[in-house]
């Protein structure tokens, strides 16, 4: 059996440089970070190890230095941390820090700010706590939802396929034909890249394993992705989780990852995949 990597799996450099920042923050001096800084529990495992603390509201911050996630932070929480005498250090991915500009920007030409994401997500939280109005879609559900406006942007959680949010941007349009709806693509390019290399490979294997943390939404989109394509689709977090019995009759594995996701982990996977169909596993 052959067992095939995506193009394109694992870590975004966006989550490298915040885990590299808060190593070494942890490094020189006591640190928290506000909420989960990557949705990958070997990861915050590591940096627990290494004394950071991890808490979901400022209030409950302990060290005088704080940490906002990759995610990012509304405008908002950011200012209700620093007005507790606290030092902020932002590891918000650049790119999240470019949808924020987009949905700024939208609201300041005068659109009603619409998010394709999912409501409740930390990053669709910081794109959204700023605004005095907007609305959050996932689904054609969602959208038959919203109200008309005579102007509607429309940007993305950068995490999104970007197949749905075309056809989510498609049917807006549909919906309001006398609306100026003005759409700003945000879906980062790592997660493009990813979610393409899902289906070529979910069209190339009998069975696919997705490695990502059980709260990673972008590790959840490649699980979709790939189910669309591949009956035989199995989410894991480690190599602990997998099991003998999905290979059987399989000639070709595919195996990818989320954005969250160390190497090491992918590693381990692939290895224990490799020995389990030798025969070498108990």
């Amino acid at each position: 059996m052959q067992v095939i990597r995506a193009d394109h799996l694992g870590m975004c450099f966006g989550v490298r440089d915040a885990i590299d920042l808060a190593r070494r923050h942890a490094d020189g001096a006591p640190l928290t970070v506000l909420g989960d800084l990557v949705h990958n529990d070997e990861v915050l495992a590591d940096l627990r190890s290494r004394g950071v603390a991890i808490a979901h509201d400022p209030s409950d911050v302990k060290t005088h230095t704080v940490m906002v996630t990759a995610h990012g932070a509304s405008e908002r929480m950011l200012a209700r941390t620093r007005a507790q005498g606290l030092d902020v250090v932002e590891a918000t991915c650049p790119l999240v820090h470019v949808a924020h500009r987009a949905v700024r920007a939208l609201v300041c030409r005068g659109y009603h700010p619409v998010v394709i994401g999912r409501r409740g997500h930390v990053e669709v939280r910081g794109l959204t706590d700023d605004l005095d109005a907007f609305d959050v879609v996932l689904d054609e559900r969602d959208v038959m939802a919203l109200a008309e406006h005579p102007r509607i942007g429309v940007a993305a959680q950068t995490t999104q396929p970007i197949d749905r949010v075309r056809k989510l941007v498609a049917l807006i349009r549909r919906r309001f034909p006398r609306s100026d709806v003005h759409f700003i693509d945000t879906v980062c390019h790592p997660t493009k890249e990813r979610q393409a290399a899902a289906v070529d490979l979910a069209h190339r294997c009998d069975v696919v394993i997705v490695v990502g943390g059980a709260n990673s939404n972008n590790t959840h989109e490649l699980v979709s992705t790939c189910q669309r394509h591949c009956s035989r689709v199995h989410h894991i977090q480690t190599e602990s989780e997998i099991r003998p019995e999905w290979f059987a009759g399989a000639a070709a594995v595919g195996l990818t990852a989320g954005t969250s996701t160390p190497d090491e982990v992918i590693d381990r996977v692939d290895r224990r995949i490799q020995a389990l169909t030798a025969g070498e596993c108990r």
